[in-house]
C-alpha cells in the first residue's frame, strides 16, 4: 500500500458506512471472549482458592493487552509509513528490535503488576506480603505461555495489510480477543497447576516464571545499546508504572463486582467481552488517531476531533450493537434466555457503553494528541492505556449500571 493511497484511506471521513463494517469485522472477533468468561464461569471454584486470585484476573488480561497493544500499535504505525514490510524473513531490523523489546517488557510487566497487586492486596484484598512470591510466580509463568500471542499479532498485521484493510482497525481487536482466551486458559491452567498438584504443580510454574527470566536477559544484552530498543523500553515503564496502579483498581473493583453478583454467571461469562470492546473503541479511535498525525492529515488540537467524527460515532456504534449482541450470547450460553431476562440484561449493558465508551473516546484522543506535542512515540502509550483503563471504566461502569439496574 503505497503512502499516496494510505493518506487517501486516512482522509476518507465521508464513508461511515465503510467504518461501521471495519467495526463490525473486527469487534466481531470479541464475541470469542464471551469463550473467556465462560472459562472464568466454569472455575469459579479455582479462583476461590485464594483471595488473590480473581483479583488478579484483570491484571493478568491488563498486562496482556499492555504488550498487545503496544506490539500492534507500533507494527500498524510502522506498516503504513513503510519502515516494516509485511512479511517475517528479510525483514527490516526495527521489526526484530520490536519484537525482542516485547520479550523484555513481558518480563517487565510481570513484575510490575505483581509488586502493585501486593501493595493493593495487602490494603483491600486481606493477604499477607508472603503471598507476594506466589502472585510474582503466577503471573510470570501465565505470561511466558502467553508469549504466542506475539506469533499471532504478526501473522494478522501482515495478512490484513496485504488484504488492503486496515491494520489500525483490524488488529488489535481482533487479537485482544484471542490474547483474553489465550491468557484465561494460562491462568486457569497455572491456577490449577499451582494450587491443586502439590510441589510437582508448583514446581512447574516456578520453571516457567525462570524461563520468561532467561528469555529476558538473553535479549537485554543484546539490543541495550539499539536506541529504538531504549526508548520503547523507557516508554513502555512509564505507561507500566501507571498501568499497574490502575489495573488493580480494575481488580478491587471487580472483588466487588464479584461480591454484589455472587454466582450470576451471565456476567462473568460477558466480563471480558465487554472489557475487550470498550478497549478496542479506544484503540480504533486512538490508533487511526496515531496514524494520521503520523501522516499529518490530522492536526495534534482538541478542535480537529471534529475531523475525527465519523470513525469515532462509527465504532462507537459498532460497540453499541456489539454489547446487545453479547446479552444475547451470554444468556444463551448460561441457558436462561428469556425476553424478559434480554431486555433486562441489555438494559445493564447498553448503561455500561454509555458510560465506559464516552469515557475511553475521549481518553483515548487525548492520550494520542498530548503524547504527540511532547514528542514521544504515540503507540507507546495510545492503546496500553485505552486498554488498561478501559478495564477498569468497563468495571467501574458495569458496577454503576448494577447499582442503577437494581
Amino acid at each position: 500500500m503505497k503512502l499516496a493511497n494510505i493518506s487517501h484511506y486516512f482522509s476518507r471521513d465521508s464513508l461511515p458506512l465503510r467504518f461501521l463494517k471495519e467495526a463490525l469485522i473486527a469487534f466481531s472477533f470479541n464475541i470469542g471472549g464471551i469463550l473467556a468468561g465462560f472459562i472464568v464461569a466454569s472455575h469459579l471454584n479455582v479462583f476461590q482458592l485464594s483471595p488473590w486470585a480473581i483479583a488478579v484476573y484483570p491484571a493478568i488480561l491488563t498486562a496482556r493487552g499492555v504488550i498487545s497493544g503496544l506490539f500492534s500499535g507500533r507494527l500498524s504505525t510502522a506498516l503504513h509509513i513503510g519502515t516494516i514490510h509485511p512479511r517475517l524473513r528479510g525483514n527490516t531490523e526495527r521489526f526484530y528490535m520490536l519484537f525482542k523489546s516485547i520479550i523484555f517488557i513481558t518480563l517487565e510487566t510481570s513484575v510490575a503488576m505483581s509488586l502493585v497487586s501486593m501493595i493493593f492486596g495487602s490494603l483491600f484484598w486481606g493477604i499477607a506480603f508472603a503471598d507476594f512470591s506466589d502472585i510474582l510466580t503466577v503471573i510470570s509463568a501465565t505470561m511466558v505461555l502467553g508469549l504466542a500471542n506475539s506469533l499471532f499479532t504478526i501473522e494478522i498485521a501482515f495478512i490484513s495489510f496485504k488484504k488492503g484493510l486496515d491494520p489500525d482497525v483490524i488488529v488489535y481487536p481482533v487479537m485482544s480477543t484471542v490474547a483474553d482466551i489465550v491468557i484465561t486458559l494460562c491462568y486457569v491452567f497455572t491456577l490449577n497447576l499451582f494450587f491443586l498438584f502439590g510441589l510437582v504443580g508448583r514446581y512447574i510454574v516456578i520453571f516457567l516464571g525462570v524461563v520468561l527470566i532467561i528469555l529476558a536477559l538473553d535479549v537485554l544484552p543484546r539490543c541495550v545499546h539499539d536506541q529504538g530498543f531504549v526508548k520503547t523500553i523507557k516508554e513502555s515503564f512509564l505507561t507500566l508504572v501507571f498501568l499497574a496502579f490502575i489495573v488493580n483498581v480494575t481488580g478491587t473493583v471487580l472483588k466487588g463486582i464479584s461480591e454484589i453478583v455472587g454466582r450470576r454467571k451471565e456476567i462473568y461469562t460477558v466480563y471480558p467481552a465487554l472489557i475487550d470492546t470498550v478497549g478496542d473503541v479506544g484503540s480504533v479511535v486512538g490508533s487511526t488517531a496515531t496514524t494520521k498525525l503520523a501522516l499529518g492529515l490530522l492536526k495534534p488540537s482538541f478542535h480537529a476531533m471534529r475531523n475525527h467524527a465519523t470513525r469515532i460515532s462509527a465504532t462507537w456504534t459498532a460497540s453499541v450493537i456489539m454489547f446487545i449482541l453479547y446479552s444475547i450470547v451470554s444468556l444463551f450460553t448460561q441457558g436462561i434466555f428469556t425476553l424478559h431476562a434480554f431486555l433486562r440484561f441489555a438494559s445493564l449493558l447498553l448503561i455500561t457503553n454509555i458510560i465506559a465508551v464516552s469515557a475511553i473516546v475521549l481518553i483515548s484522543y487525548a492520550v494520542a494528541i498530548l503524547t504527540f506535542k511532547r514528542g514521544l512515540d504515540p503507540d507507546n502509550f495510545v492503546i496500553p492505556i485505552a486498554s488498561s483503563l478501559a478495564d477498569s471504566i468497563t468495571s467501574i461502569a458495569l458496577l454503576v449500571a448494577l447499582f442503577l439496574a437494581d
